[in-house]
């Protein structure tokens, strides 16, 4: 194994082995505090520009499951079609897996899909330095190689990563497991027309596409509506749905200005319901006038606890979020729905009169607790 050097922006400097695919790359390194999870959390949009280091010591040792895709083009067990990740760092690799669904070592995909893994890593020395100094750029460097020079660090914050991950057309996908495609240039009226050739009878969610994770849509369509996915700056205004929802996704809301502009303008439909998770949710706040901060190093585990407003329902969730809505900009008709136990952040909101609410944690886990699962229920019950 090659020697490997992660290298951080105040200049801290971790010497490791590599056990991915050797490339020098760059990016926001941030940490993840999850037990398992590592084929869900590396496929997950929502991680594209980030270095991603799991604080549990020991990893791979149940390998990777089959990359295998569904009918309708969705991955049977990932969050999207590859690894979205910069890279992974760990604390101790397993070079031996066993799993029912294991087809290979998690070494053995990092190299099929070109993404660097570096273990030997104090992983714990780490984390403390990102909890104190909060998140920070970085980068990883090989010994020798001829292009480590020519690796730059782009501003994170600065870089639209949403437009990166998102779809390119538009997909309408079914309960039966079918789906279709849509060129973006098809009119409107056309695109309606097609929409309303198959199963009129069904409930039509569209979605807007930050960087979706797969198991959002099967959370919807499991509830027997039909999804019809957008990518993140299309003008849907003028597509005929029921109910309106907004995706996860990486990186600074501030980039999704298009996004929030036809938010904004679906709005004008009081009775339309909306529900945003995770980006979703500080898409719908910016779209209702409240203002976005990031968090000093995230919030990235399985076990956050949140806790309804106005009740005593707690809740444990899976998070995968940099960046929280400020609720103290948040206007007159507008109210926390749920309060992070640990920091008091923002972990979504709501109207206060019309059908529209969000949750900044994942209720659709992959992986993670399922314990906010009937939200997705309580969307589907608000679409006439």
């Amino acid at each position: 194994m090659r020697n490997v050097t992660l290298i951080l922006d105040d200049g801290s400097r971790f010497s490791g082995k590599s056990f991915g695919y050797e490339k020098p790359v760059a990016g926001e390194v941030v940490f993840n505090t999850a037990m398992t999870g590592y084929p869900e959390s590396l496929t997950d949009p929502s991680y594209a520009g980030q270095l991603m280091t799991l604080t549990y010591p020991l990893v791979g040792n149940y390998g990777v499951p089959p990359f295998t895709i569904e009918p309708n083009g969705l991955a049977t067990f990932m969050e999207s079609e590859k690894i979205h990740a910069e890279a992974i760092i760990v604390s101790d690799y397993s070079y031996e897996y066993s799993h029912w669904n294991a087809v290979e070592s998690l070494g053995e995909w990092l190299k099929r899909e070109q993404v660097p893994g570096i273990t030997g890593i104090d992983t714990r020395e780490l984390t403390k330095i990102l909890r104190e100094h909060g998140v920070m750029m970085g980068k990883i460097v090989f010994d020798n190689p001829i292009d480590n020079g020519q690796l730059t660090i782009d501003n994170y914050a600065a870089v639209n990563y949403v437009d990166r991950v998102s779809c390119k057309e538009i997909i309408s996908y079914l309960p039966d497991g079918t789906s279709r495609s849509f060129p973006l240039t098809m009119p409107i009226a056309q695109l309606n027309c097609q929409l309303s050739t198959v199963n009129c009878q069904l409930k039509k969610v569209l979605l807007v596409d930050c960087g979706v994770k797969t198991n959002i849509i099967r959370c919807l369509l499991k509830r027997n509506v039909e999804v019809i996915r957008v990518p993140w700056d299309y003008d849907f205004n003028g597509l005929e749905f029921d109910g309106l929802f907004i995706s996860n996704g990486p990186g600074d809301p501030d980039t999704c200005d298009a996004a929030v502009q036809n938010i904004r303008k679906a709005m004008a439909n009081e009775k339309l319901p909306i529900f945003g998770i995770c980006m979703g949710n500080q898409l719908l706040s910016k779209a209702g006038g409240a203002k976005i901060y990031k968090l000093k190093y995230g919030h990235r585990s399985h076990n956050q606890p949140v806790r309804m407003v106005g009740t005593e329902r707690c809740f444990i969730t899976s998070q995968n979020h940099g960046y929280a809505v400020d609720n103290n900009t948040l206007g007159a008709d507008w109210e926390p729905l749920f309060i992070n136990m640990n920091d008091g952040s923002n972990e979504g909101i709501r109207h206060k009169k019309n059908p529209w609410f969000s949750a900044q944690f994942h209720p659709e886990a992959a992986s993670g607790p399922t314990d906010t699962a009937f939200l997705f229920d309580e969307f589907v019950n608000l679409l006439k």
